[in-house]
Order: C-alpha cells, then structure tokens, then sequence
C-alpha cells in the first residue's frame, strides 16, 4: 500500500512557481509610467515642480491685489488671499485631475501597443500622479498663505479633506469618461476645452452662493463644482460660513455615473485605440 501511494506521489505533475513577475506586473507598470509623465510633464521646463506651485499662487496674489483695490474685504473673512485660494485650488485641482485622465489615452497610445500596458495603467498612473501633485501644490500654497498673511481662521480640516476628496472623485469620473470620447470623437477635446471655459466664473471663485439672487442660485446649482467649492470654504471658514446647499450625494453622482460608463466603454472599445 505504501508502494501504491509513493509511486502515485512520484507521478504527480509539479506545481509551476508563481512568477512575481506576472503578480507585480501591473504596479511596476503603472510605477513606470507615473516616472515618465513625471519626466516628461515636469522635467522638460526649469524649475519642474515650482511652476506647478507659482502657477496658481501667482493666480491667487493676482486676483487678490486686483479685488482688494475695488472692495473693502471679501465675502468672507479679512484675506483675499485665504478667500480666492479656498476656490481656486480645488477648482484647479479638478480641472488637472480630469484634463489628466481625459487625455490618458491619447498622450500614451503608443505605449499601449505593448501587451502589458492596458488602458486601465494608463488611465491610474495619469490620475495619480495628478493627485500627488495637486495636492502638494494645494498643501504648499494654504501653509505659505497661512503663515504669510497670519490667517486667524477656524480651520475644520475634515471638512476641508472632504471638500478634496469630492474634488479627486469628480474628477476622476469626468476624467475617465472623457477619456473614451477624446479618442473616439477627436473633436470632443475641443468642445469640452469650449464648455469648461467658463468654469472659473460659475464656480464659486469670486463669489459665494449666498451672494446671487435666487434665478441664478437655481441654476448654478447644478454645477458640481460650485458644490465643492463651497464646501472647502465652509472648512476653511468654519466659525463663520456654514452653507446649506451642498450636496455631497450629488456631487457623488456626478462622478460616479461618468466614472461606471467611462469604464464600461473603455474595456469595450479601448483596443481601438491602437488603430486610430
């Protein structure tokens, strides 16, 4: 009998190794291509990082010499500088975070000739890397801002990471779904450019909710954006500002819904890239 179970053991196929090489595939993929749209986006210019912190900190200090000369003080608080970056950051965050994975396709479709190179690697190491610099940027400019103009605020930082978090979210969903359309539809870039133009205007930066008569409240209301940057205010401005048209839920939505299509059409369709 144990002549049986050792001659059965002896011709039993051996279990191949598991080959980190296929387990880590996907994180050294997306690691690589974080590493070279971090040299090719930041590396090319002087200065790399700086300009992506003076952009729009010299935006900030514009806007703020600008309204300081015509009005006494902001709509909330005493610092135009505080005020205009409460709005401005997570405004530009999000438009960084969906101008990134929008043209993730686009800007990698030779890479994505290579077998372990999919949309899904080129999609994450876009989005990524504009998280990371993005909110480095927002960290950097709200700790000089603070320290600088001896901000006296109340400063709820739940509120305020939330406010950010909604902004990644958004930005990720619109970002992925117009990742489809740009390579499906090339002039979809450009319409979009169009749409979005106006959003610095309509999205709280120079403005609070509160301020607007009732016609234009129901109408901006459904910008998501106007959401957000509301919401990073009432973190920033925690003693004075407590704003109660924010919706979270609906800010939720509106990344959710283009981020399921955006994938559901890319796993589709995404090979076509490679044709195009």
């Amino acid at each position: 009998m144990s002549q049986e179970i050792q001659t059965f053991a002896a011709i039993q196929p051996a279990q191949e190794p598991s080959s980190p090489n296929l387990r880590f595939r996907t994180f050294r993929t997306i690691t690589a291509l974080i590493l070279r749209e971090m040299s090719t986006t930041y590396g090319r210019t002087p200065g790399g990082y700086i300009w992506a912190i003076l952009e729009p900190l010299a935006m900030i200090v514009l806007f703020a010499i600008g309204f300081s000369l015509m009005l006494r003080s902001p709509s909330l608080g005493t610092s135009f500088l505080w005020f205009y970056a409460s709005a401005i950051l997570p405004l530009r965050m999000f438009q960084r975070i969906s101008g990134n994975v929008g043209n993730a396709i686009s800007f990698n479709r030779a890479l994505m000739s290579y077998p372990r190179v999919t949309f899904i690697d080129v999609v994450t190491s876009r989005f990524l890397l504009a998280v990371l610099t993005q909110s480095m940027v927002a960290a950097v400019v709200l700790v000089g801002i603070h320290s600088y103009n001896n901000v006296r605020e109340i400063i709820d930082y739940q509120i305020l990471f939330t406010a950010f978090a909604a902004t990644i979210w958004l930005g990720l969903g619109v970002g992925t779904l117009n990742c489809f359309l740009t390579f499906r539809y090339p002039l979809w870039s450009t319409l979009w450019g169009i749409a979005t133009r106006p959003l610095m205007l309509i999205s709280g930066v120079f403005f609070i909710y509160e301020d607007l008569p009732e016609f234009a409240q129901n109408i901006l209301w459904f910008n998501p954006v106007l959401h957000i940057t509301g919401y990073a205010r009432a973190g920033m401005f925690y003693s004075i500002y407590s704003p109660h048209y924010i919706s979270l839920t609906y800010v939720f939505l509106c990344g959710t819904i283009p981020l399921f299509f955006g994938v559901l059409l890319l796993r589709k369709f995404g090979q076509e890239a490679l044709y195009k």
